[in-house]
């Protein structure tokens, strides 16, 4: 019985949050510059340069400011990221 409830914590509690921290990893490694974001005090801003542990974001015209990754909450709008040669030349053959 006891471990049918370490079982069900396991799936219901555990599992999910781990399921979060990791996306939530991947989100914070795969910033680049021109992406909008939200910290996780609320604040609404562009990427414009991107550090090991620190993202640069400018929140007004001329105005940038420095947070630590973990404190991008979550990712607005990517920028248009270049897709590679191949792909590009992959897709214009499928339109015609």
């Amino acid at each position: 019985m006891i471990a049918l409830l370490f079982g069900v914590m396991y799936f219901m509690m555990i599992r999910p949050q781990q399921k979060r921290r990791r996306e939530a990893e991947r989100m914070q490694s795969a910033l680049a510059p021109g992406d909008e974001v939200v910290t996780i005090g609320g604040l609404y801003g562009t990427v414009t340069g991107v550090d090991d542990e620190t993202v640069l974001i400018e929140v007004a015209p001329g105005v940038q400011t420095r947070y630590a990754r973990p404190a991008i909450a979550r990712v607005v709008s990517q920028a248009a990221r270049a897709e590679p040669a191949e792909a590009t030349e992959d897709a214009e053959t499928v339109k015609e």
